[in-house]
């Protein structure tokens, strides 16, 4: 199949033949009324009714024990881990196939990353992969999981759900109950995604989601902490509200926390987003059809849904053949306005994450060298 094909039928999807970006967010609500409401109350900031609002419906959506609003995904993930036990030294077992701000978290917390490979039927942490390192180079010990050759403590595993398609979790809750580690899912692009039935960022014991301008639904910049318990939800807010003791007016932390709150305006946004999201799934996965069937018997394998799972679809993908074939996509597509993208750089391919432990990262390196993301807005769909 040429490129051209691909690009006609993107441009007749999205019924033009201007710049077609990535993925564009979506407001036909009540995001205006919504904000402006918050503006004319005066309660933009950390303090305001939208905030607990946005929070109470994340947690009916997801099925999570305690969800907990945060300024954007990373610090989300961050506190999730803190939440985890991870500490200064420990290993946190991930991907290298994800977005950088997975690692970055892990650096700043003075924890290194150790790679694993990714499974070609989700594209995220494959638990295969995890099994056999582990097997391998860990050792179990009254405290918890060692690795064998540095001594490091390995605290914690977290998968990212790679474009909204949801990691094989049962496998992998498996590996971690019996090796002693906390398992925090990096849920950031997969707001509306289920494992057999249950949200992802639920099964672990911790989950972090993004509302970046980018994602299904946005707060403009904003996350959610996910905590499966509602006692660990109460310290997980306790810890990113500054740990402020509550006073009508003495301030007195009693723990160095974060301010992480997120603010009443992007909450605002948020409860408008929401209530458009069961129509935004909807629109995500008829476009997914539309490319699966486009695609079917072609030299670029659309990337579908595993089949225990409900993918919300977040970003649509093809492989190529090689990366040959990928770049000329990419550069066909992108000069004339339809914006594609290769995926991330793997981690370990990054400047600062060069030295980091791996294990055989086979299908991750395949993967980038092959894949491209297709522009993926819900809107205007035919």
């Amino acid at each position: 199949m040429d490129a051209s094909k691909v690009i006609d039928f993107v441009q007749e999807i999205y019924s033009t033949e201007e710049f077609i970006p990535l993925h564009a967010p979506t407001f036909v609500g009540n995001e205006s009324k919504y904000v402006s409401q918050t503006i004319e109350s005066t309660f933009v900031s950390s303090v305001g009714g939208f905030v607990d609002d946005f929070e109470e419906r994340i947690e009916s959506f997801t099925g999570c024990g305690k969800a907990i609003a945060t300024v954007n995904g990373t610090s989300a993930l961050h506190a999730a881990l803190v939440m985890a036990g991870v500490q200064r030294n420990d290993l946190v077992i991930t991907q290298a196939l994800t977005f950088v701000a997975t690692c970055n978290v892990i650096f700043h917390m003075g924890a290194e990353p150790l790679f694993v490979d990714v499974s070609p039927i989700s594209l995220g942490l494959c638990p295969i992969a995890l099994e056999t390192y582990l097997e391998e180079f860990a050792e179990l010990r009254d405290i918890g999981c060692y690795h064998k050759e540095s001594g490091q403590r390995i605290r914690a595993v977290v998968p990212m759900h790679t474009f909204g398609h949801p990691v094989e979790l049962d496998e992998i809750v498996a590996l971690c109950k019996k090796w002693q580690i906390v398992l925090v899912e990096d849920s950031a692009e997969s707001l509306g995604s289920f494992y057999k039935g249950q949200h992802t960022g639920t099964l672990g014991e911790f989950g972090a989601l993004s509302f970046n301008g980018n994602k299904i639904i946005t707060t403009g910049g904003g996350g959610i902490l996910l905590c499966k318990s509602k006692k660990s939800g109460v310290s997980a807010k306790h810890l990113t509200t500054t740990a402020k003791k509550i006073h009508p007016y003495e301030f007195f932390h009693d723990i160095a926390g974060f301010n992480y709150r997120m603010p009443n305006l992007n909450a605002a946004l948020g409860c408008a987003q929401l209530e458009q999201l069961t129509k935004l799934l909807v629109g995500k996965r008829k476009l997914a059809e539309k490319y699966e069937a486009f695609f079917e018997g072609a030299e670029y394998g659309f990337v579908k849904e595993p089949g225990y799972a409900s993918s919300n679809y977040w970003l649509n993908a093809v492989r190529c053949s090689d990366k040959k074939n990928r770049d000329y996509l990419l550069e066909c597509t992108n000069k004339v306005g339809v914006m594609t993208r290769p995926v991330w750089k793997l981690m370990n391919h990054l400047p600062m994450y060069k030295e980091a432990r791996c294990g055989d990262l086979k299908n991750s390196i395949d993967l980038e060298n092959t894949l491209v993301n297709l522009p993926s807005s819900p809107v205007r769909i035919k």
